[in-house]
């Protein structure tokens, strides 16, 4: 059974929403990334509303698995662009990548850009452009063959990166900003052995059927499996298993200046807890001094385990926010209209934490829900009386100029069965 959201017009908006074919659901949910980003670079001290523990764990579960779904949902968008069900091919395919290199390379500036402010924040943009860069190949796959690619980089990414790094010698804390190839594959806050598999994790997933309760129930099953696994299994094996002990093991120099047989029970908890501690604040990858860093399952640890869980999270959001918007109708266009300009408003948020000096981390109690009750007003407002947002339009209307410029191509395979005659100009 499938739910058809027709375009509806408001009696006081003058633009259209929503628009014809839009999945309404990807924008909330890709709004809930963004402002969930906007908490882990504001800090668990910016949740007002939130007392200490309930703070801390909201903004644990946001860290590392906003991003994730934010790179999750790009992925979506590139199937939506690229003939959703039905993979494009041909001239309409011709012309999707086009856009694609366009936005790509748009995305990298606007990117340095928001690395020129100077905020303590680790920018994401010039990673996405890379990524989408590598989804090139794969636009012509279906669902089962994107699935199977987004499971094998999970299985072999972080191993083969873990190899890599412990060969080359482990950079250590990774750079804020991308300074080589070996920080956008391997080293960096983003690194697209990881990230890719969000990413085409998010394509598969986008060759679906969204509006079909069938798939929408089954996309929640695995999520919820997907989520027991990733989590469940690290937990087995970090702690009943003792691979926990393994880490812990790697701090005794520092601590004690002797060798492991020789601390003591009370010294092993010390250790431990400095484990964990360690564990919780990774950033982009693990250390490659014990091979027992791969069992984790903490945010922006990079691990397969991450992985997992986080692509099952992402699914459990999808499916939640397609289901609300069905709902919820008009009661979703705040964060429906934020989500259908999530550039603008995580460049927006950049500047104006610039513009404040930079407060990331520590910045004062309700800091967060300010930033997140001005992005969701201007982004209602400016979607109701222009449309797309201004760097969205901006993207959008580079790539279009970029595909009226390229002129044709000659077909390199015939049209897809069923496949629209153009493709949308602004991507979900």
């Amino acid at each position: 059974m499938s739910h058809q959201q027709p375009a509806a017009r408001h009696p006081r908006l003058p633009v259209p929403w929503p628009e014809p074919g839009r999945l309404v659901g990807v924008d909330v949910a890709r709004a809930l990334a963004v402002f969930g980003m906007f908490a882990v670079h504001l800090g668990v001290t910016s949740l007002g509303a939130l007392d200490g523990p309930v703070a801390e764990t909201a903004h644990e579960l946001m860290r590392g698995r906003s991003s994730a779904l934010f790179a999750f949902l790009a992925g979506v968008s590139l199937s939506l662009l690229s003939g959703r069900q039905t993979p494009l091919h041909g001239e309409p395919l011709h012309r999707v990548r086009v856009k694609i290199l366009v936005r790509a390379a748009l995305l990298a500036v606007i990117g340095v850009f928001a690395d020129l402010l100077d905020t303590s924040v680790a920018i994401i943009l010039v990673y996405y452009a890379g990524y989408f860069l590598l989804a090139l190949p794969l636009l012509r796959l279906g669902a089962a063959a994107l699935a199977a690619v987004a499971a094998g980089v999970a299985l072999l990414g972080p191993q083969l990166s873990f190899l890599l790094r412990a060969a080359l010698g482990d950079p250590g804390s990774p750079p804020a900003s991308i300074t080589g190839v070996g920080d956008f594959l391997l080293n960096g806050y983003y690194p697209a052995c990881t990230f890719m598999a969000f990413v085409v994790a998010g394509m598969a997933v986008g060759r679906l059927d969204l509006r079909s309760t069938a798939v929408r129930g089954a996309l929640a099953g695995v999520g919820a499996v997907l989520v027991l696994l990733g989590q469940g299994l690290s937990w087995l094996l970090l702690y009943p298993l003792g691979a926990v002990d393994r880490i812990a093991a790697v701090f005794v120099p520092a601590y004690f200046g002797t060798a492991a047989g020789s601390v003591s029970p009370e010294g092993w908890a010390v250790l431990r807890v400095a484990a964990e501690e360690e564990i919780a604040s990774r950033h982009g990858t693990v250390p490659t001094d014990t091979p027992a860093w791969l069992l984790v399952a903490s945010p922006h640890s990079g691990t397969t385990f991450e992985i997992v869980g986080a692509v099952g999270a992402a699914l459990l959001v999808l499916v939640a926010c397609l289901v609300a918007a069905d709902l919820l109708r008009w009661g979703v266009y705040p964060l429906a209209a934020a989500g259908s300009m999530a550039l603008t408003c995580y460049v927006g948020h950049l500047v104006v934490l610039a513009a404040l000096g930079d407060p990331t981390g520590d910045a004062p109690p309700w800091m967060w829900e300010i930033f997140v009750t001005g992005a969701l007003l201007f982004a209602a407002v400016w979607r109701a009386r222009r449309g797309r947002g201004p760097l969205e339009r901006l993207l959008g209307s580079a790539a279009d100029l970029a595909v009226r410029g390229s002129g044709p191509r000659p077909s390199d395979g015939p049209p897809s069965p069923g496949a629209a005659p153009t493709e949308p100009s602004d991507p979900q």
